[in-house]
């Protein structure tokens, strides 16, 4: 599980990163952006050694939905590391799995029974005791979370469908060079010619992004997905402690209580899915077999 570790270790490293670009003062829409090229940069050798086998798939129009949606799901997590601590944003992304789970019902018609319909309303009280609406614990930063976390599970949903037809690598690849031109857009309204005391943050945003999501699919390939989401949980004490060491971010005892019941949840859910995955296709082995 070393490769699941290290990625959870490098996604706290590059939250906090870019809640340092921007209590530096650099616009998130020009993260967004400024991320999307570290990431190509770094993946520039994958393009050398693929050549152009690397830029064609079948399922470019999967692709188009999933960039519009990883769009606004960046960038709702850029502006939430903007506005609060890098754990909150953290733990409310726990979220993403139940958001998931949600959007498989509703774009895939999947059937969900009784006991992953209480795994989910679990996890959404988890998600109260963090926010904590009516009681100054709701804003704007936990909005954009959340929206991030509700589009993160979309695109969840979208990654179960390019898997059957792309690798790993080509998906990472075509969907950050997929991006470049529309968050360029954006980012030129707002844009601020950044300085080089910059440069070492945005370079470590985009190498953090391209070797997390590396070792997560590494992670994958090597191991059950409900084993990896119980490691995900792992997310939260890194990010706690790089945000105390960089910000001086100290996590309240809620924010902990929410994100273990929201981790429950969802590692239950994750776990139930993967059980009745394993049922049907040995049922339809049987099936083939008779």
């Amino acid at each position: 599980m070393l490769w699941i570790t290290a990625a959870m270790a490098l996604f706290a490293v590059l939250a906090a990163c870019s809640r340092k670009a921007a209590l530096m003062g650099m616009h998130p829409l020009q993260v967004v952006f400024l991320r999307n090229v570290s990431a190509t940069l770094f993946l520039m050798p994958m393009l050398m050694w693929r050549g152009r086998a690397l830029l064609r798939s079948n399922a470019i129009h999967l692709y188009g939905v999933r960039v519009g949606i990883s769009i606004f799901s960046m960038t709702a997590w850029f502006y939430a590391l903007a506005l609060i601590p890098v754990a909150e944003v953290t733990a409310i992304g726990f979220l993403a799995p139940l958001f998931g789970t949600l959007g498989a019902i509703v774009f895939l018609g999947e059937k969900v029974r009784i006991r992953r319909w209480t795994a989910l309303i679990v996890g959404f009280i988890g998600a109260m005791i963090i926010l904590r609406p009516g009681a100054d614990g709701f804003g704007l930063g936990q909005a954009c979370a959340v929206f991030n976390a509700m589009s993160s599970g979309l695109v969840t949903v979208l990654l179960k469908q390019l898997s059957g037809e792309d690798d790993s690598g080509k998906i990472v690849f075509l969907t950050t060079i997929l991006m470049l031109p529309p968050t360029l857009i954006p980012a030129l309204f707002v844009w601020q010619t950044p300085g080089w005391e910059y440069l070492p943050v945005i370079l470590t945003i985009g190498f953090t992004a391209v070797l997390g999501h590396y070792c997560l699919m590494r992670g994958f390939a090597s191991t059950e997905a409900s084993l990896v989401m119980t490691f995900d949980f792992s997310r939260l004490p890194f990010a706690v402690l790089i945000g105390w060491w960089m910000f001086g971010e100290v996590t309240d005892i809620w924010t902990w209580v929410g994100a273990t019941v929201i981790f429950i949840s969802a590692a239950y859910i994750t776990r139930r899915e993967a059980k009745l995955r394993s049922q049907a296709r040995l049922a339809k082995i049987a099936k083939k077999s008779e």
